[in-house]
């Protein structure tokens, strides 16, 4: 007996051939893969979210596919390389990535950062948590983000001469931001309001809190001329070269033990004899003012019992590792940084409906939508 053939399962009642449906399916099916095929490149983009670069609203910019000055072999971010074209480089990197090139301008990223190790004592890692909390704060209530480090980027730069390199890889890192705002982590802002004049630094590239006649004046001249425990600088080409002069008079330099002995001759003020990031950075103002002083802004305009900016307090009684100056008592100090963290805190709670009565407290009271500023500012 002869076999029969098979018959579509779904016979068109019209006496069609099978065979068409499943040609135009596979047309179908074609013309999907040449089109997802001609959008490969983009998808790949798409796909590869760890290559986005983060802008300081958080927001993901994708690569273009041109090269920029992170595809160099040769980039360094070490303090010890110097940096050439960075001014071209970066204004190539802003043109590429439009919507960061927008708002670079008037962008500020807190940068902050502590010893690798816990604190001797438990109350230095407490006060560290504290301070920096009260930095993020100040950032959320003024659009900016905040970096914390927490490692020495170079073996030897430690102690206050850790942020330089943070400060140059920083820079690196966010092309998109034009300054860079160092704060040491122990200082601390009590008003939280408050707004850095940025037009006021419209034509300098480095802000710290100081006193011309003690630092370019021979008579007066003193190793705490100015505050380098909180500093602004301008992502620039001036900034890389300032940082790069800058680090060769610290740890890392062969000159290092000499460097101290010029600056205890130039700062009679100067009680110990290695080099610190802050005289250093005010022989360099001294010796070649032309250079690095005339874009250097001493400012003194506002509150100059703090280290730096108006209401910012600093408080060098406790020292990295939660060890106290011998010159504070250890009780005192610590009551006087609670004090001002809570005056600071205070002013971010009543947004949330609380304030503390006593400074020195954890104990909080709920107060009304209207409550006074002028209040919690007491």
């Amino acid at each position: 007996m002869s076999k029969r053939k098979r018959a579509c399962s779904n016979p068109n009642p019209n006496g069609g051939d099978c065979g068409f449906p499943f040609l135009m399916g596979t047309l179908f099916a074609l013309l999907m893969l040449w089109a997802l095929w001609s959008i490969k490149d983009q998808l790949n983009k798409l796909l590869l979210i760890p290559t986005a670069i983060l802008t300081t609203s958080s927001e993901a910019v994708l690569d273009p596919p041109d090269k920029t000055f992170y595809d160099d072999p040769d980039l360094s971010y070490s303090i010890e390389k110097p940096l050439n074209n960075w001014d071209e480089k970066r204004s190539e990197w802003l043109r590429l990535h439009p919507r960061s090139a927008a708002a670079a301008r008037r962008s500020i990223l807190l940068v902050t950062g502590s010893q690798p190790s816990p604190c001797k004592n438990s109350v230095g890692d407490h006060l560290l948590l504290r301070c920096f909390k009260n930095k993020v704060d100040y950032c959320r209530i003024h659009g900016c983000e905040v970096y914390y480090n927490n490692l020495h980027l170079h073996p030897k730069m430690d102690s206050y001469w850790a942020k330089l390199p943070v400060l140059r890889s920083t820079m690196m890192a966010h092309p998109e931001v034009e300054w860079i705002w160092w704060m040491d982590a122990d200082a601390v802002l009590t008003d939280m309001e408050f707004t850095l004049p940025m037009e006021r630094y419209k034509d300098h590239n480095l802000v710290v809190h100081g006193w011309p006649n003690m630092v370019y004046e021979e008579k007066n001249k003193s190793w705490t001329g100015l505050n380098a425990g909180s500093v602004l600088i301008r992502n620039c080409q001036w900034s890389v070269d300032l940082l790069h002069v800058w680090s060769k008079m610290g740890p890392v330099s062969p000159n290092y033990e000499k460097w101290g002995k010029v600056l205890k001759s130039v700062f009679k003020d100067k009680m110990f004899p290695l080099p610190d990031d802050q005289s250093s950075l005010i022989y360099l103002l001294f010796k070649e003012r032309e250079k690095w002083g005339r874009k250097t802004y001493l400012e003194g305009g506002y509150e100059l019992e703090s280290y730096w900016l108006s209401k910012l307090g600093s408080f060098e009684g406790i020292n990295d590792g939660g060890d106290h100056n011998p010159r504070y008592d250890g009780d005192t100090c610590w009551k006087e940084m609670e004090r001002a963290l809570n005056f600071a805190d205070n002013q971010v709670l009543r947004n949330y409906g609380f304030v503390r009565k006593d400074l020195t407290s954890s104990y909080v009271y709920e107060v009304p939508f209207d409550f006074p500023r002028r209040d919690v500012l007491r």
